[in-house]
């Protein structure tokens, strides 16, 4: 297929909607979301929080809790302060702090289902303050059109067992989500982006760009929002 006749990575996963499976398991008659700010406008979010993973779980939990949600969410380019926490996001001159991924916050232990066939790309224990910890990297095709998405901050014992080319059928149960000591020292979260072109990487890919390369990243990182829909929405 030309690049001229290719669909939007939106308009695949539209067009084969029927056979997006759930990510995470949510009942859509009793279960809710709280979308989750982390830009400059949340100023609740401040140093003392963010320098300390319980307080910064203990926000985050207290959140979810005030407004009856079973997961918080968002978080797709997104210009994100939380990210000075660490010296991850700091190197060069320019800090980087868009978000290219959804988050799904949720507790430790939170299943991650695959929401269609897939087979193994490459997994890593990226294990740095802020990093992604334990890290999968699944390759898609749909209409011949291949594409990965990458699951950060999952529980090491998501790692054992796995193999690069291992195929994993849609609908199985994958993965859990970590604690802070397997995450990269986050709040129990789920990083899921997804990247058309891995550039020869494995078992990483960056997850928070410089604004100045907003463009190229958002291009080869598209919109991942459109699988949730399959998730959260009946």
């Amino acid at each position: 297929m030309s690049d001229f006749s290719k669909p939007s990575f939106a308009q695949l996963i539209e067009a084969n909607r029927r056979s997006i499976q759930r990510v995470v398991d949510f009942d859509c008659l009793k279960d809710r979301l709280l979308n989750m700010d982390f830009t400059a406008q949340n100023t609740e979010l401040n140093s003392e929080i963010l320098d300390d993973t319980v307080l910064f779980s203990n926000w985050v939990n207290q959140k979810l809790a005030v407004y009856d949600a079973r997961y918080g969410i968002g978080g797709y380019n997104e210009h994100r302060t939380i990210y000075s926490r660490s010296a991850h996001f700091d190197t060069g001159e320019e800090p980087r702090r868009l978000h290219l991924g959804v988050d799904i916050w949720a507790p430790a232990g939170t299943t991650v289902y695959n929401f269609h066939d897939a087979v193994v790309h490459s997994f890593a224990n990226n294990n740095r303050f802020g990093d992604y910890g334990a890290t999968i990297i699944l390759t898609y095709e749909i209409e011949s059109i291949q594409f990965n998405v990458l699951y950060g901050h999952l529980s090491l014992s998501s790692l054992e067992s796995l193999a690069e080319g291992q195929f994993i059928p849609a609908a199985t149960a994958f993965a859990s989500l970590g604690v802070k000591e397997e995450n990269g020292y986050w709040p129990p979260h789920l990083h899921f982006q997804v990247i058309q072109d891995m550039e020869n990487l494995k078992g990483d890919y960056p997850g928070v760009c410089k604004y100045s390369e907003r463009e190229k990243y958002l291009a080869n990182c598209p919109d991942p929002n459109i699988i949730f829909q399959s998730t959260f929405i009946t």
